[in-house]
């Protein structure tokens, strides 16, 4: 056995196969262990305690999520409204799940509700906004389920699901069916009134 085998712990062989589903259901303590004992793991939790083991992305995943994040939060700055939030970030949903999306914007209206959180908490507000980045490694089908079942139903008013590789992107509005955008040229994303003049240019994140 090389000194290099000698060296890799049960989190790099773990992060190889990622993503991950435990069988056992975990409580939001339980969770909450787990998390603070692994740090270097990325994890989530379902509102029925599924927790999964999220992979590492890749080079180009990571770079288009980068972007987003300063895309959002160069708006934040220039408007000087709410707060945005990585992808590092757990939300605790009032359904019970703890979810972590590519990209998060909570308005100031619902920044009141976590006047009194720490910061050491996990983030206990529903965003106003979320973005979705299909990396590589995910189902198509499965982050359609994420966006509907999970955030809208939680009261995000307005969210995207963007795919580089395939160039298509959702859009997520209150109790109305998703809007498919197919190509990126020349497209772009609006924050509309919920974010009243952010603006992504489509192209910049392609894949294909």
């Amino acid at each position: 056995m090389t000194n290099q085998a000698l060296h890799i712990s049960p989190i790099d062989v773990l992060m190889q196969y990622a993503p991950l589903t435990l069988q056992q259901s975990l409580s939001r303590s339980e969770f909450k262990a787990l998390a603070e004992t692994f740090p270097d793991l990325q994890l989530e939790r379902s509102k029925n305690g599924k927790v999964t083991i999220m992979s590492p992305v890749n080079k180009g995943s990571g770079k288009l999520e980068a972007y987003l994040i300063t895309i959002v939060g160069y708006w934040v700055i220039q408007n000087e409204l709410g707060e945005s939030y990585s992808s590092s970030t757990g939300i605790e949903l009032p359904d019970g799940a703890i979810k972590s999306p590519d990209c998060a914007w909570v308005s100031d209206q619902r920044l009141l509700a976590t006047a009194n959180q720490s910061d050491d908490e996990y983030l206990k507000v529903v965003p106003d906004f979320v973005v979705e980045l299909r990396s590589k490694s995910d189902r198509v089908s499965s982050l359609q389920k994420k966006m509907e079942d999970i955030w809208m139903q939680n009261g995000v008013r307005l969210a995207w699901l963007i795919d580089p590789y395939q160039e298509k992107a959702w859009i997520y509005r209150e109790r109305r069916d998703p809007q498919l955008i197919e190509g990126f040229s020349d497209k772009i994303l609006s924050g509309e009134e919920v974010m009243p003049g952010l603006e992504l240019p489509l192209n910049k994140l392609s894949l294909k």
